[in-house]
């Protein structure tokens, strides 16, 4: 067998794997990463790909109050996530809006292939 088809099966064995591997990621969200917003009462996370419901959700914790230095992590308790009907967003709606402060807002996701995936980002209310 010549060097090239040897180079090119074992790229091909390389690359299809990957493809078969690639988990759900977050796309886009509502409040940003990093971003300063007025009072949300709802939030979205929208992935990549469907997503199991009952086996995803949120934490969310106000890290920082404004004029309170030493501010103990509060978690933000009462919200309702749902599944809207697209199957890759998740909506968050909160009981009453955030007050001003810095929060971190971790996610889990369960995805159509079973694996789990999460992460976390950190935005402000002003």
């Amino acid at each position: 067998m010549s060097r090239f088809l040897i180079a090119a099966a074992a790229l091909s064995l390389a690359i299809l794997p990957g493809a078969a591997l690639a988990h759900s990621k977050l796309v886009s969200s509502s409040p940003a990463a990093n971003a300063t917003v007025a009072k949300p009462t709802k939030l979205t996370l929208t992935f990549s790909e469907k997503f199991l419901a009952p086996m995803s959700g949120v934490e969310l914790v106000m890290t920082g109050m404004p004029g309170m230095a030493n501010h103990a992590p509060m978690p933000i308790k009462g919200f309702k996530t749902a599944l809207a009907p697209d199957g890759k967003t998740m909506v968050v709606t909160l009981p009453r809006a955030l007050p001003a402060g810095d929060y971190d807002l971790k996610w889990h996701i369960v995805g159509a292939d079973q694996h789990k995936m999460e992460g976390g980002y950190s935005f402000k209310v002003k």
